[in-house]
């Protein structure tokens, strides 16, 4: 157990999205715990500044090279080193300064980066989930090769690890991940096939970035976690069970062969399970609203329902073919989100467009690096045809 008089230094990837803006309200609550060491933003030249005025990292990053000067004149007074473009993304998690590397990038975005720090030994609070669905297996295998540590920020994904917590040697006989529904859960195809971005942006629970919004509403969210799930907890995709669970307070669960199950519950906040993956294995006080079972008398549970969201099978058909497939997956569900968003295809034409790549992309059983980058390549064009 970490000395709790020594604070970890924390690499935030993704500063200026959903859940880095929620880990620097975390940060922020426990100064004695957690320092800035590096900021990364995308494009949002304005609030990474803001930031870094803040929390006084050594240095920040902004991928959108454009934006560079305009960093780089705000911070330079204040000795903070301003670096920009993508490789300066991927490299700034060398640095040896750096205890806990927060992947907190959307999409196939974030995979070069985690990748890196990995390689370099730095322990990871696990926020992007595509990391593990585009190359799972090349991520679990460099994870144990480094002797890094893989800490799970998805709600769901806590919640597991939460569970077994002192079980590790306890064998399990599956985990139920649990799913909101999202605003369209009860709906039938007919209504689907006329809904507006409007609408799925509208997430009864949950705060979050357009994109995971979009998932979360196509149920493509929760299948990205089954594949997520799969390489985080060593398990076979069989012992991986989806439940509805409209409320969001039982985060997940799981049964162990003795039939005994274990759940992990709370307010629906990305605080507590960030917090818990950068303080690992310590549970720091908070000021976090709490739970009262009063104010919730039925939790109440439902199997989905993959013959209206069809996103939800077909990630577990790409699990099941394995290789590049679930990389595949991911592709084409980032282009047929965005065009979406776009107003340029319909809400069940996302599901079609998907199942049209899987079964046109190449297939490579055991991908290495360089094919995970040529088959995302290949599926975003060949879903951006189908657009």
């Amino acid at each position: 157990m970490q000395d709790l008089k020594t604070k970890k230094r924390i690499a935030l990837l993704g500063s200026t999205g959903s859940i880095g803006t929620q880990a620097l309200d975390v940060i922020r609550e426990n100064p004695d715990a957690f320092e800035v060491e590096v900021l990364v933003g995308n494009s949002n030249a304005t609030l990474l500044i803001q930031q870094a005025l803040e929390f006084k990292p050594n240095a920040v990053v902004i991928a959108d090279e454009s934006k560079y000067q305009e960093v780089r004149s705000a911070l330079l007074p204040h000795e903070i080193k301003v670096f920009a473009g993508e490789r300066s993304v991927e490299q700034i998690v060398e640095m040896e300064s750096i205890d806990v590397v927060l992947a907190a990038i959307v999409g196939y975005a974030g995979l070069a980066s985690t990748l890196n720090a990995i390689r370099h030994k730095k322990n990871i609070a696990l926020a992007n989930k595509e990391t593990l669905v585009v190359a799972g297996e090349l991520v679990s295998r460099l994870a144990q090769e480094n002797a890094v540590n893989l800490y799970p920020v998805d709600s769901e994904h806590s919640a597991i690890f939460q569970c077994l917590a002192g079980e590790w040697e306890n064998k399990i006989e599956k985990i139920i991940l649990t799913a909101s529904g999202g605003p369209f859960r009860g709906k039938d195809r007919n209504f689907l096939a006329n809904v507006k971005k409007e609408q799925a942006l509208k997430h009864p629970n949950w705060s979050m970035g357009a994109k995971i919004t979009i998932d979360s509403a196509s149920l493509m969210n929760k299948g990205l976690e089954v594949i997520e799930a799969r390489w985080l907890f060593h398990l076979k995709a069989s012992q991986i069970e989806v439940v509805v669970h409209p409320q969001s307070i039982v985060h997940s669960l799981v049964q162990f062969e003795d039939g005994s199950i274990k759940a992990q519950l709370g307010l629906p906040d990305m605080k507590l399970p960030i917090q818990y993956a950068l303080a690992y294995p310590n549970r720091l006080k908070n000021t976090f609203p709490r739970f009262d079972f009063s104010r919730y008398p039925q939790l109440t549970f439902e199997p989905p329902r993959p013959d209206v969201f069809q996103n939800l099978q077909l990630a577990y058909d790409a699990l099941a073919k394995g290789g590049n497939m679930p990389c595949v997956l991911n592709a084409a569900n980032e282009v047929v989100v965005q065009a979406f968003l776009q107003d340029k295809i319909g809400f069940l034409q996302m599901s079609d467009v998907i199942a049209s790549t899987l079964s046109k992309a190449k297939f490579i059983v055991s991908p290495a690096y360089q094919d995970y980058i040529e088959s995302d390549a290949e599926a975003r064009r060949i879903a951006a045809a189908l657009v």
